[in-house]
């Protein structure tokens, strides 16, 4: 019994032993994996980067559309090749672009810091308005696809938005505090809706924001005052007339009048921006307001090219002084109406702005905005130039003159409608004018004369710069100013979530204030047909755009 008893015993603890033996030789238990975490705090499709307590979002849409008689984006034939309407336009356009945004956000005891920046991928119609010809040789680079390389196989990046925000701080390239919301899209697909603002593309800036409670807010901020397209326009020195310029006439054999570029100087001040605005259940009210400086080159011939530093002719220039700078700016006033009758989710946006010194801001679009319009319909030619402002120099016939400072004023707004969970429409437009005093039209209208200058409603000749001359008939007022007005229809279809398909139509409207009529004298590159009588008009053009869009 005794040695049954012992057997039993030794048998196990050899049990324990082995059970020991092989526990210890297990492997070491793997650390969990870290599965990416779901971030609520901001929103849909956030989410942690692993290890960190930073949320970040990817997003982004691929977008493919077609503008019939129009530039890229729904671009009216408002000048250039398509405002002639000659053989040298490409009277139908495309784009095909996928933007990719990144979004990051970290918690901290000063608040979210927040990091966001857009990059469009996109190929384009080569020229996207213009034609292989011209764009040969207007812009040889361009041609070469050195600009946008629009060319096979290859394509851009354009950046958008980059910015950086704490505590209550934006830096980098981000909206101006100037703009609305919407910018310059309260309903429509079209980049070229004026009337107001636009910077959905960013401007470099910096600017703080107060948040006082019950949806009122207001911020400050200062905009890169030298970012040409997006807060300024263009200064005429009006001394003899600039090389190369003409009135205004722009064309495939013709010199635009800012041909030779704008005689703005370079920049000693930002223009400083803010808004103050109030968000409620009702919708949106925001008032906001810039400052501008118009700081101009030099009483000389400022505007020639030539060898010298910086490709301009210098000698000289310096010697004959400069006008002193002016400060413009413009204010505006934003509404939003939500929860109207008509339906779930419709809505009203419009907006009103008044500049001085500053016509960007009522003639902004997401591109820059032209540096003259011309619409010809045959021999009837409507016709206006945008500046800033304008100023003349010392030369023989011209004394010195100080900027003249250019008046604008603009409104634009849309109706939202839905009329089902799929289909969707907006009805929109913008009106937008300038207008110049008279000391402002004689420095402009002599500058293009070969005589001794053009009589405000008498007789004069307008010239190219380059000899020859457009003879205004007997009883013509020269006048640059101008008013344009647009008007469109944009119906969408959402057949399945973020997928829209859309097409817009958009008529635009350019009333001139020249008045009588012109001829073209031959050899001429101020008009496009020598020795043709023309007469100063209104004309319109129309676009159709088609869209497909794919959000993610």
């Amino acid at each position: 019994m005794k040695t049954i008893k012992s057997l039993i015993l030794g048998s196990a603890a050899g049990l324990i032993a082995v059970g020991g033996a092989q526990a210890a030789d297990l492997p070491v238990k793997a650390k969990a994996v870290e599965y990416v975490r779901i971030c609520s705090l901001y929103g849909a499709g956030f989410f942690y980067i692993p290890g960190t307590d930073t949320c970040i979002k990817l997003g982004g849409y691929l977008r493919a559309d077609l503008t019939i008689n129009g530039g890229i984006y729904n671009g009216p034939f408002w000048n250039g090749e398509g405002g002639i309407r000659d053989r040298y336009a490409n009277f139908y356009n495309d784009r095909s672009r996928l933007a990719l945004t990144i979004d990051t956000r970290t918690a901290t005891e000063y608040g979210v810091v927040r990091t966001f920046g857009q990059a469009d991928f996109q190929f384009s119609t080569f020229g996207s308005g213009s034609s292989i010809g011209v764009q040969g040789s207007v812009n040889p680079a361009a041609w070469q696809g050195q600009v946008n390389n629009d060319t096979a196989g290859n394509g851009y990046t354009a950046v958008e938005m980059v910015f950086i925000q704490f505590a209550g701080f934006t830096f980098g390239k981000s909206a101006s505090a100037f703009s609305t919301p919407w910018h310059g899209y309260p309903g429509n697909n079209s980049s070229f809706l004026i009337g107001g603002f636009d910077t959905v593309t960013g401007i470099n800036n910096i600017q703080y924001s107060w948040q006082f409670g019950n949806g009122v807010s207001a911020t400050l901020g200062i905009d890169d005052s030298s970012a040409n397209g997006f807060n300024r326009t263009q200064i005429i020195n009006a001394v003899g007339g600039p090389a190369g310029g003409s009135i205004g006439f722009g064309g495939a054999s013709s010199a635009n009048i800012t041909g030779v570029g704008s005689a703005y100087g370079g920049t000693t001040a930002p223009d400083i921006v803010g808004n103050v605005r109030v968000d409620q259940a009702w919708g949106l009210f925001q008032i906001s307001g810039a400052l501008h400086d118009n700081r101009a080159g030099y009483f000389g011939t400022a505007n020639t090219v030539g060898a010298a530093v910086g490709g301009f002719t210098q000698a000289g220039n310096v010697n004959t002084g400069h006008p002193d700078d002016k400060w413009g700016g413009a204010v505006s006033a934003a509404l939003q109406i939500k929860n109207i009758p008509t339906g779930a989710g419709d809505d009203i946006k419009m907006d009103a702005t008044w500049s001085l010194g500053a016509s960007k801001y009522v003639l902004a679009t997401s591109s820059p905005t032209p540096s003259a319009f011309d619409i010809y319909s045959g021999t009837k030619l409507a016709m206006g130039v945008v500046t800033d402002s304008i100023y003349s120099g010392a030369s023989a016939t011209n004394a010195q003159t100080q900027q003249q400072l250019t008046r604008g004023w603009g409104f634009r707004g849309a109706f939202n409608h839905n009329w089902d969970p799929y289909w969707s429409s907006s009805l929109f437009g913008g009106i937008a004018g300038l207008s110049y005093n008279s000391t402002a039209k004689t420095l402009y209208c002599n500058a293009y004369s070969t005589t001794a200058g053009i009589a405000i409603g008498g007789t004069g000749n307008v010239t190219n710069g380059g000899g020859t001359a457009a003879n205004m008939a007997a009883g013509s007022s020269c006048d640059p100013g101008f008013t344009v007005s647009m008007i469109g229809l944009t119906t969408r279809w959402t057949p399945v979530k973020n997928l829209t398909f859309s097409a817009e139509v958009l008529y635009a409207y350019l009333k001139t204030n020249m008045s009588g009529g012109a001829t073209a004298q031959s050899p001429s590159t101020a008009l496009p047909l020598a020795t043709t009588n023309y007469t100063y008009g209104s004309n319109g053009t129309t676009s159709l755009n088609l869209r497909v869009q794919r959000n993610f």
